[in-house]
Parts: C-alpha cells; sequence; structure tokens
C-alpha cells in the first residue's frame, strides 16, 4: 500500500512556491529557494517521507550529492514537501504545474489582564483565569523572533514536569543552549537556512543565530501570552504593577523565524516553523506575522500561514494571526484564509498623560506620553515637515519644546529638526494632530495632543514674547474615565480576498501594552517596554495577537474536547460592542466613527464570557474544504494537495455563504439570500433558545425557526436565515446582529450586508 502511494505522490503534480528576493536580479539562472508543497505524507515513518524528497530532488540534481548540498528543509509531520536552492531552469524540470514568485513575510502586561477581567486576585476565583488553572500544562506555540530567556517572565518557579506529550527540543545555537529552557520555555528552534541563502548572511548579520531574541518582538509577544508573574513591574515608572501572561502556567515554545536586522522571514523558514511545531505538539499557535495587500490565495500562491495553519487546524491546534497595521483603510486586514483566528487592536481603560502648563498665562492641557521627568522650555514652531524652525532667522537658546502640527504620515523625528546656531537643547516636541495611538520612548520626549489644543498653544506662542511651557512627568489613568477604542493603525475590513468571510475575527487589546523585552532593547526600562500594534510592520509591534493566544489557552484547558473552530466561536459570539460604560466602541481614523465588524469582527474579546457560550458554531476540515475551497474555484488537484486527500468538488459547488462560521457576510445582495447555520448547545442540557433581529438598514432578516429548542436528545441544530433587500439601488455595506438567547446567554452574531444591483 505504501508503495502505491509512494507512487501516486512521485507522479502527483507539485506545486512550488517561489521565495522573492528583492535584492537579487531577475535572471532566470540565478538559484533562489523555491518551496514544493506536496500535499499528503506518502508515508507515516517521517525517514522515509524524507528519502522521497530527496529522491525526487535527486532527479533534477543529477546527484545525491548535489540534492543534500540543495535541500534546505524537508516538511515531514503535518504536510509533505521540501524547500531547495534551484534555478528557475530546474524548477522546471520537475514538471511541475506553477512557479510563482512570493514576498518575504514582516514580523507583524501589566494592566490588559485586569481589564479584560482576568484578575489573578484570590477574589476573582470564579474568573475564567481561575477555573482554567491559568492554562495549566497547555502549550503555546510563539513564531516570531524567539526569546530573551533570562527575563523573569520566562521563570519556571512552582512548575511541574514537562508534559510527557512534548516532542519538541531546545536547540543550540549562538549564545544559547539546552540549559536556556526549562519547564516555562519548554522547547526552542529556530530557522534561517532560506533567508540566508536567498539573502546571504546579511540578512541576520545583527541578530543571534539561535532562538535568542535580539529585536525584542518575539520576548514581548512570549511573554504577553503566557508568561510567569513578575511583580513590581513599571515603564519608566508608569503603569506599575505585576506582569504576567494571559496563561502565566501554560508552558511556551519559542520558534524563531523572524530576524532583527531585515525584519523579515522566508516562507520557507516560516513553513518550517509550523512544520516542527505540528510535530512538537503545541495546543495553540501564535503568529504575530503578515502580508501587505494585495493578499495572496490560500492554495496555489506561497502563503505558508495560510497553507501551514490549515494542517495544524486539521489537527485541533488552534492558529492565532495578526490582521495587520495598515491602519483605518478599508480592505487592508491580513491573514483572512477562515481556519485563522484573525485579531484586531484595541486600546485599554488606560491612558499615560502628562499635562502641559503655559507659564505665562498658567492654562493646563493634557497629551499623552511617556515622560519621565518635568521639563520647562521656550515654546518653539516648527514648519510643516517638522523638519526645521518657523522664522528660523530669529537666533534661539536655551530649553527649548518644539510645537510640530503634522498628519501621521509625515511624521518625523525632533533631531531632524534644524536649530540655528546649535545653541538650543531640544527637551520636548508637541506633536499636534490626529495620534496613531502609539506612544514612543526616545531620548527627546514626545506628546501627544489634538489640533485644537496644539492651535491654542499656537496662539498662546505669538502672543507671548518668552511662550515658556512647563511639561510634567506622566500619571497613568485607568478605568472608568478611559474609554477602549478600536486602534487607529488596526487593518481594517472587509475581507479582500473572500468577501464573504469576515475579517477581522475579533478586537483585543493591543496599544501600548507593557511586557518583556531584552535588557538592551532600544526605549526598553529594566527589561520591559511598551509595544501596540496586531502584526509586527514597523514601526507598530503585535500584542493584540497574544492577548487571543494566551485567552485561547485557557478556554482550551477548561475546554480540551472543543475545536479550533469551537473556541473561535465561543469568543466571537460573547464579544462586547459596547465598552464598559454601555457606551458604543468607537474606531479610531478619519474620521473617528462608531466601530462596525469590519474593525472589530464580533467586538471585543470578553474572556469570562466566551468560557460558557450557550451554543457554538462549529467547523472542520472537511467544512473548510467543500464550503471555502471548492465555493472559491480552486482546483480539485490544489485542494487535494493542501488537504492530505483526494477532493472531489460537487458540479454545484457549496456557496461560501453556508460555511458555518459564527458570523454572516452578505458581499452582493441583490433581491434575496437565504443562508444556513448549524449550532451546537455546550450550555444547559435543555434549554430553548430565540431569535432577536437587528436588520441591517436596507435589508429584512426572517430567521427559521426562530426558537431552538435542545434537550438531551437534540444537541444540533440548523436554521435558516433569509436577507431581502429593501433598496433598489446600489449602497454600501450596512452592519445588523442576530442574537439567539435563552435569558441566560447572548449568543451575538454580527450581520454584513452590501447591496448591489449591477
Amino acid at each position: 500500500m505504501e508503495n502505491n502511494r509512494a507512487s501516486s505522490f512521485m507522479h502527483a503534480v507539485v506545486t512550488i512556491y517561489a521565495v522573492f528576493s528583492a535584492m537579487a536580479e531577475a535572471d532566470n539562472q540565478n538559484s533562489k529557494v523555491y518551496i514544493a508543497y506536496l500535499g499528503e505524507r506518502p508515508y507515516e515513518d517521517v525517514k522515509l517521507t524524507t528519502d522521497s524528497h530527496h529522491e525526487l530532488l535527486e532527479s533534477v540534481m543529477g546527484s545525491k550529492e548535489k540534492s543534500l548540498e540543495s535541500m534546505m528543509y524537508s516538511y515531514r509531520h503535518g504536510f509533505s514537501g521540501f524547500a531547495a536552492k534551484l534555478t528557475n531552469s530546474q524548477a522546471q524540470k520537475l514538471a511541475l504545474a506553477r512557479v510563482f514568485p512570493s514576498s518575504l513575510y514582516k514580523m507583524r502586561t501589566t494592566r490588559s489582564w485586569d481589564f479584560l477581567g482576568l484578575s489573578s486576585s484570590p477574589s476573582a476565583s470564579s474568573n475564567l483565569l481561575h477555573r482554567a488553572k491559568m492554562g495549566d500544562n497547555v502549550i503555546i506555540g510563539v513564531i516570531d523572533t524567539g526569546f530573551w530567556p533570562e527575563s523573569e517572565s520566562f521563570n519556571d518557579k512552582g512548575m511541574g514536569p514537562i508534559p510527557s506529550r512534548w516532542k519538541g527540543i531546545c536547540q543550540s545555537g549562538e549564545d544559547f543552549n539546552s540549559s536556556h529552557c526549562n519547564k516555562k520555555v519548554i522547547g526552542a528552534r529556530w530557522f534561517a537556512r532560506a533567508l540566508i541563502a536567498d539573502h546571504g548572511e546579511e540578512a541576520v548579520f545583527k541578530d543571534y543565530l539561535s532562538a535568542r531574541d535580539n529585536k525584542g518582538h518575539g520576548t514581548h509577544t512570549a511573554s504577553t501570552a503566557g508568561g510567569a508573574f513578575v511583580r513590581n513591574v513599571s515603564y519608566f515608572g508608569n503603569g506599575r504593577g505585576t506582569l504576567r501572561g494571559g496563561a502565566p502556567l501554560a508552558r511556551l515554545a519559542i520558534y524563531k523565524v523572524l530576524w532583527s536586522d531585515s525584519l523579515l522571514g522566508s516562507d520557507a523558514d516560516i513553513l518550517k516553523g509550523i512544520d516542527e511545531a505540528i510535530h512538537d505538539g503545541v495546543d495553540v499557535l501564535s503568529m504575530s506575522i503578515g502580508k501587505s495587500i494585495p493578499l495572496f490565495p490560500v492554495v496555489y500562491d506561497v502563503n505558508p500561514v495560510a497553507v501551514g495553519s490549515f494542517h495544524a487546524i486539521a489537527k485541533g491546534i488552534s492558529v492565532v494571526c495578526a490582521g495587520g497595521n495598515e491602519g483605518s483603510i478599508q480592505q487592508t486586514v491580513e491573514n483572512v484564509a477562515p481556519w485563522l483566528f484573525t485579531v484586531a487592536a484595541s486600546t485599554i481603560d488606560r491612558a499615560f498623560l502628562a499635562s502641559i502648563t503655559t507659564l505665562g498665562d498658567n492654562a493646563t492641557y493634557l497629551g499623552q506620553t511617556f515622560l519621565k521627568k518635568d521639563v520647562v522650555g521656550k515654546l518653539v514652531v516648527m514648519d510643516r515637515r517638522c523638519a526645521g524652525i518657523l522664522g528660523s532667522d530669529i537666533p534661539i537658546s536655551g530649553n527649548v519644546v518644539l510645537l510640530c502640527f503634522i498628519d501621521l504620515a509625515m511624521k518625523a523625528g525632533a533631531s531632524n529638526a534644524v536649530m540655528p546656531g546649535k545653541q538650543a537643547k531640544v527637551v520636548g516636541v508637541i506633536y499636534a494632530g490626529q495620534h496613531n495611538d502609539i506612544l514612543g520612548s526616545g531620548d527627546i520626549p514626545s506628546i501627544y495632543v489634538d489640533t485644537h489644543v496644539g492651535t491654542k498653544l499656537f496662539n498662546y506662542l505669538i502672543t507671548d514674547d518668552h511662550a515658556l511651557i512647563r511639561l510634567t512627568a506622566t500619571q497613568t489613568i485607568i478605568g472608568k474615565p478611559i474609554s477602549s477604542r478600536i486602534a487607529f493603525f488596526s487593518s481594517r475590513g472587509p475581507n479582500s480576498v473572500s468577501p464573504g468571510i469576515l475579517k477581522p475575527d475579533i478586537a483585543a487589546p493591543g496599544s501600548n501594552i507593557i511586557a518583556a523585552v531584552p535588557p538592551n532593547h532600544k526605549g526598553g526600562d529594566k527589561g520591559f517596554a511598551a509595544m501596540s500594534g496586531t502584526s509586527m510592520a514597523t514601526p507598530h509591534i503585535s500584542m493584540a495577537t497574544p492577548h487571543i493566544s494566551g485567552i485561547v489557552a485557557l478556554i482550551k484547558s477548561l475546554r480540551p474536547t472543543w475545536s479550533p473552530a469551537a473556541i473561535k466561536s465561543a469568543l466571537i459570539t460573547t464579544a462586547r460592542v459596547e465598552d464598559l460604560s454601555e457606551m458604543p466602541i468607537f474606531a479610531e481614523g478619519s474620521p473617528r466613527k462608531v466601530a462596525d465588524p469590519f474593525d472589530y469582527g464580533g467586538g471585543v474579546v470578553d474572556a469570562n464570557a466566551a468560557a460558557d457560550p450557550g451554543l457554538i458554531y462549529d467547523l472542520g476540515a472537511t467544512d473548510y474544504i467543500y464550503y471555502y475551497l471548492c465555493s472559491m474555484g480552486y482546483t480539485e488537484a490544489d485542494i487535494s494537495h493542501l488537504s492530505q486527500q483526494k477532493t472531489v468538488c460537487s458540479s454545484k459547488r457549496a456557496s461560501i455563504l453556508d460555511l458555518n462560521l459564527p458570523t454572516i457576510t452578505i458581499p452582493a445582495l441583490t433581491n434575496s439570500t437565504t443562508v444556513t447555520r448549524t449550532v451546537t448547545n455546550v450550555g444547559n442540557l435543555t434549554a430553548v433558545y430565540k431569535a432577536v433581529i437587528k436588520a441591517p438598514p436596507g435589508s429584512k432578516v426572517r430567521v427559521k425557526p426562530r426558537v431552538l429548542v435542545f434537550n438531551s436528545n437534540v444537541k444540533k441544530i440548523s436554521f435558516k436565515v433569509k436577507f431581502s433587500s429593501t433598496l433598489q439601488r446600489n449602497y454600501g455595506y450596512s452592519f445588523g446582529r442576530l442574537t439567539w438567547t435563552d435569558g441566560v446567554h447572548l449568543v451575538k452574531s454580527p450581520l454584513s450586508v452590501r447591496f448591489d444591483f449591477f
């Protein structure tokens, strides 16, 4: 039987993806790394699978020695394939169906967990954190820039033996050996062969060739998801408290695939990291990486996150990814495959505020900043580019505070300012304009105000010859006075690949999150720093993703039999669309607006509610195949390679709208459309749920049946939702909500409808 499978494997159509090199010229004879994705493994024995890869490559290279030299990686755990350095002509000799170049992937706390209702206080023993035993023995795999092993966030005090199911290793390398792993960080690997093969040693020149983190991003995300308790942590005195991850007793497995000097990772290296994580036995995969638009389809273009994660979810591993940091522009959300858990970034109920006092008239204003101490200086206004001083013929001396009116795209560092005579010392910069929700910490303090405050300061400047101002050290404000919002930098929907799939899925804290970094991190304070973002794309750093990863680990601990889709459903249907003051959540942008599903998916995560969702919308790999891959029009050969099984799509293809997601998006409603969903009761054995409908404006929504009755024999019920347009013209998206309630649970599904008549 294995011989037949091997024969089929050897003659299968192989999809090859080229790893794009921006530094290499487009010469057909220049070798570069190609990924051969072969789908189903021909053997259960991983050695035989690797041997078959070498045999296939040897047929092209002409000898076993050249095959061994060319091979970068053998993918042999979650799926079959290999990465090898080939010329274009050698790739064509493999009789491959397609060859596609691809870009590299970018890298995309003390208060946030309390804000999410996951206090570690003994008085909060009924919350998810305590019920889930703080994620004890759940394994979170972090695919990122590595970690700093000496950080207190990775101490293993009080932790029990490593789970017996763990199959991973602690790989040695530069300034790193197996002793740097412990009962908290139970494994660490690093992958750079493909990046070096295509871009040379320069790509990793300033980094450690090991799992040790030089950038800080991986340390920050890992400590946010599953870091241990570290008491009395602050950031230059701000945000003081106990630092911990979302699942502080979870185990961490580190996979370094992103490198600090280039801020990039190779497709082939990332795919190998996912393959090894599947083999090692992780329960959750956290990946703060992504590609900017235009996005590649999930099957036949290089998309290691989508391809690798499909195999992960098929084995019960939840995969959490960043939605991106492209700002408040529509259709910029990344990582849009429906099996991924795609995360947007929100702020929390905390602000770092400093006062600005005009000493001439004693007026006081507030701005956002990390300011270590009080400073006093003469106010000086800069030109529009913040590159020089207005009226630069006027001599300036002493301490000055620069005032710059600037939009986000033009924001420049004050270090570029032209200071006549060089007699002045810049002690602060006030940026007036819309803020991007990211506070920096540089040598020169920066403080952010809106244009109205900036204008008042400008008027003070032109009416007072001295124009002295005082900036006071930052104070941390928490609680009800501060409302949470969707962060300015967070990428937005709708989905640009498959508009019928809502993305992002959910929002989580991702703005100015304090967590661990290496001690030499620029802008850090004693091994800790504040970072922001959903994914690493300079200057934004990913913090929303590990928040969801930590919560997923808690639910995995509490509900170990739930599938990745069930966990995602629980989080989406219980998410908040109002802040803690019961006011609508806003989305920062131009202009600021009430948030909608394209900003936050189901809403801002409510971890405690997700532990008891009442109903779930469940899915498996087969559902993704027939309701997504087939309906998207991918070829059966491509789908078979991805799914590891022979796939025959029905001649009457299923509708993507019937994929059993906890969200419903109709991207082109003309007259009427009906979709089907199935819910599973995970609450009380006997329950009656009634539908509450808030129809998107311009539509009528009818649910049949409107009442769902569950008992010991009936645990799953299907229902239909019919959307009818009341408009006879094209219109943009409008939004509503379908809620199932039994009087205790609120199972909420966002509805998104676009009206399209031509």
